[in-house]
């Protein structure tokens, strides 16, 4: 749900000149042979609304409406070349709305963050408004050894309690980084699971728990 505006924009852009659904209505959309599309916000804005339409959980809102932190990230699409500034900025904002546990249970139940991890279903215009989402850790990293099927888009967290601890600054830097990945690295590719309320507060103890219980699969 983050993922970069004017990418998507440019993208969707690109398949539509290249069937000429887009060109017809636009000539001067064409470029001469050669050269490189150019696409103003305004004009990116147009095709995503003429383009898609909402359904479900899957708005043209949610595409649109970017926060100030999306903004920021969409001038890098390479987010390796985040200016240090620009990323500092980012990620002290991003801190400030980390919402801890008001009570301080921090661990929920690690066999249901294993069916979070799990579940990658959620958030798509097919499904329920207001339905349970999971959080699909598995298609970003390798979280327990029997897992065979685990995507490297993100480290290993494979014995990650059992190599960090479980010390009061682990636990509150591993809750803040599931609620907003951006709070530790601008611009990630990490959903803001707690931010953008993909995830409630009960399943965020319960992956947490998976990712440091020393009785939990990812610890053995």
């Amino acid at each position: 749900m983050q993922r970069h505006t004017k990418a998507l924009a440019v993208a969707a852009l690109a398949t539509l000149l290249a069937t000429g659904a887009y060109a017809q209505d636009n000539a001067k959309a064409r470029p001469a042979k050669g050269k490189p599309v150019t696409v103003s916000n305004a004009d990116m804005k147009h095709l995503i609304e003429d383009s898609f339409s909402s359904r479900g959980p899957a708005t043209v809102e949610g595409v649109l409406n970017q926060d100030a932190m999306q903004q920021a990230c969409s001038q890098y699409p390479d987010r390796s070349k985040v200016p240090g500034k620009v990323a500092k900025k980012i990620e002290a904002a991003e801190l400030k709305q980390v919402k801890y546990p008001a009570d301080s249970n921090w661990l929920g139940d690690w066999k249901e963050g294993e069916k979070v991890a799990q579940n990658g279903r959620g958030m798509q215009f097919t499904d329920q408004v207001g339905g349970t989402n999971g959080g699909n850790c598995y298609a970003c990293h390798q979280m327990t050894k029997a897992e065979i099927s685990f995507g490297n888009i993100g480290p290993s967290l494979y014995q990650y309690g059992k190599l960090r601890g479980n010390s009061q600054e682990v636990v509150k830097y591993t809750w803040g980084k599931i609620w907003d990945s951006n709070a530790y690295s601008a611009c990630s590719n990490m959903p803001r699971f707690g931010h953008k309320g993909i995830l409630t507060e009960a399943q965020i103890r319960d992956v947490m728990a998976l990712l440091l219980d020393p009785a939990s699969p990812v610890n053995q």
